[in-house]
Order: structure tokens, then sequence, then C-alpha cells
């Protein structure tokens, strides 16, 4: 399954907040098997949104949307996802009646638009927050707060499936540039995907989804180097 993400947010984009959704985003889906062919970020612009939830929900088997989702001014997210499938937004029948059994806060209380979300869409309870979520033909779009963005994914993770892979690192304490035949080489010998990340020294990321085959690709390596 090929997964596009998108994550919505001026403050994003000039660095006022870290992008830790995308990362454990990335993460989680590639734990669930699924494929993570982009990462997006955009500003809090209906039409920005609307041009790429559009534009990936084409390309990939799933987009999914973070960041913008709620009643405030700058809370596009849902119209623009909503312009993406030529859909109106509209008061949504099973949020209202979420909202209305809800022990936490009364309906009436809510701030207009909560209850908003694209024609025929699927509802995703927010069980952190306030504002719900939803799941619009192939994109699921869920809150940017942590929490109620993890907790929402959550609900929904056995929709994103895949071969998973084991993963096991090796530190090694050499340049980069020496690795290259050796990496060829277990590549060759193993069929691993490998990844290099220098840093302190370099990690090698060993991927395959045979347990015993990581295993014995990086007992393989750190004899070598």
């Amino acid at each position: 399954m090929q997964v596009a993400v998108v994550t919505v947010g001026d403050e994003l984009l000039v660095g006022d907040t870290e992008n830790t959704n995308a990362s454990w985003l990335g993460a989680r889906l590639t734990e669930r098997g699924a494929t993570v062919e982009r990462v997006v970020v955009v500003p809090d612009e209906r039409d920005a949104i609307a041009s790429e939830v559009g534009s990936l929900a084409d390309r990939y088997d799933a987009v999914v949307v973070t960041g913008g989702v709620g009643p405030t001014h700058d809370d596009v997210t849902m119209d623009g996802v909503a312009a993406a499938f030529d859909r109106e937004m509209v008061e949504h029948a099973d949020a209202v009646s979420y909202f209305q059994t809800h022990d936490s806060y009364q309906f009436a209380d809510l701030t207009d638009g909560t209850a908003a979300l694209p024609k025929d869409a699927r509802l995703l309870e927010n069980e952190v927050g306030v504002a719900p979520g939803a799941v619009v033909e192939n994109a699921y779009v869920f809150p940017g707060v942590p929490a109620e963005m993890k907790a929402m994914f959550e609900s929904v993770a056995d929709e994103f499936t895949g071969t998973s892979n084991h993963v096991e690192f090796v530190h090694v304490d050499a340049p980069e540039s020496s690795l290259v035949t050796p990496l060829e080489e277990l590549q060759a010998e193993f069929g691993v995907t490998v990844g290099s990340y220098p840093g302190d020294g370099v990690r090698v990321k060993i991927q395959h989804e045979n347990e015993q085959t990581v295993h014995d690709a990086a007992a393989w390596l750190r004899e070598r180097v």
C-alpha cells in the first residue's frame, strides 16, 4: 500500500513548530507495512490543500492529512479536502449525533462549524479532543494536535496494510564512503534493503521481511567493518 502524508500549517513552514507528526506517521505506517512515498507540508490555505490532496489521491492508495482541523479561522483543512473531491461542506449527521451524546460537552455549546464535514464523509471520532476527523474517498483527515492525531490514526490503523519488514541497525565507526563496497556485497548476499545515515559514525539500517535474514546480514556486516 502506497501512502502520501500531508501536514498542514504555516507554523511548520516557518519552523515555529517541529513536524513531529510527519515523523510519527512515517514510522507507524511503515510498521504497518505501508510504503510512505511522499511527505508534504502545505500552508493553511484552502486552495493549496485542495490541489495537493487531489493530486496525491490520484497517485497513491491513501493520503493521510493532519493539521488545520477545527472551527477556528485558520482551520481550513476540511474545506480544502472537500474541494479536492468536489464535495460540499455540510453539517454531518453522524458528527451531530456523536456530539449530542457526548458526556464531556454539550452540542449547543460548541463553536459553529464543529460538526461540519465533507458531504458523505466517514466520521472519525476524536477520543482525545473535540474536532472530528474524516475519511473522504482515500483521504484520511486527522487533527494536528499530536495526541489527538495518534489516537485517531490508531482507530483506523488496520486499514493501512502491506508486508512488514524486520529492521536491525549496525553502527559503523568509519566514513560512509568506505562502506560502498561492503554494502553492495551485503545486498547481493542477502537481498536486504540497506540505508546508511552518517552522523557520529554511520548507522546502517538493514531491512527484510524475514527476521533471520536481517539478523544474519547484520552479523555478516559487523564482521567486515
